[in-house]
């Protein structure tokens, strides 16, 4: 199985911490970039050659929001087939109708519990396995 290269959109950096050891536990061979916000996650999407296999990506980011991120992503047709999980503090309806009426794969509200927020991170993993396995 190859490595997941994963695009984590980010602003908080104990939730990046947490995410990185998460996906260790879960044993999912990945690759991880992180961009702490909005402006500097298109940027990097922009003028890579090798794109993420997967975008986790905040709502609340400095200069760009993560919803806005989402909608540029979606029209760039270069980026577009891009999976992207929201993955935020945000639990509101209004919040997670943005997301999917923007094309994400996935809304998944951050727990605060870090058990929880573990878990949560361990599906990634089940995630990405399933899409490998659609792709290969």
């Amino acid at each position: 199985m190859k490595e997941l290269r994963i695009l984590q959109v980010e602003d908080n950096e104990g939730d990046i911490i947490l995410t990185v050891e998460a996906l260790k536990e879960a044993n999912v061979r990945h690759v991880i970039s992180v961009a702490m916000d909005g402006q500097e996650a298109l940027d990097l999407l922009r003028k890579t050659e090798e794109l993420p296999d997967l975008i986790l990506l905040d709502i609340n980011l400095p200069k760009i929001d993560g919803i806005e991120v989402l909608s540029i992503i979606k029209k760039e047709e270069r980026l577009m087939h891009i999976p992207v999980i929201m993955l935020t503090t945000s639990s509101t309806e209004k919040d997670i109708l943005n997301a999917y009426n923007n094309f994400a794969t996935s809304f998944i509200s951050k727990p605060l519990d870090l058990n929880k927020f573990l878990e949560v991170l361990e599906s990634i993993g089940t995630f990405s396995d399933d899409m490998q396995n659609n792709v290969a």
